[in-house]
């Protein structure tokens, strides 16, 4: 008998006495300066993001503006150009002889001076 003892002891794998694993908690403490740097952080960017949405906001409403403008110009603009059309048909002397005509005014050709530049 004195090999099987033997055997299992051989065997048997000599037991290692179990160690208590502590689990160490570690807490990701946030100091109060850290939260306070933190809400400036966060505030200094509310206000950055509200201060660039309005400068956009302004950028765009004076574009606007200026389109309106550029607008309101190119309508005067053609309104001056048929102006001048009307101003160049009227003063044609075809034009000028028949309203003439039409006051009572006659041509005489005596009495017509020319005149030199």
């Amino acid at each position: 008998m004195s090999n099987l003892a033997r055997k299992q002891y051989q065997y048997q794998p000599a037991q290692q006495p179990e160690k208590e694993i502590k689990k160490v908690k570690r807490h990701a403490k946030i100091t109060p300066g850290e939260k306070v740097l933190a809400f400036l952080l966060v505030a200094f960017l509310a206000i950055m993001s509200i201060h660039i949405i309005s400068a956009n906001a302004q950028v765009y409403e004076v574009n606007r503006d200026v389109e309106d403008v550029k607008t309101a110009i190119q309508e005067q603009e053609k309104v001056n150009s048929e102006l001048e059309a009307q101003v160049k048909e009227m003063s044609r002397y075809e034009n000028i002889k028949k309203i003439a005509e039409k006051k009572g005014l006659n041509l005489d050709g005596n009495n017509v001076k020319v005149g030199e530049k």
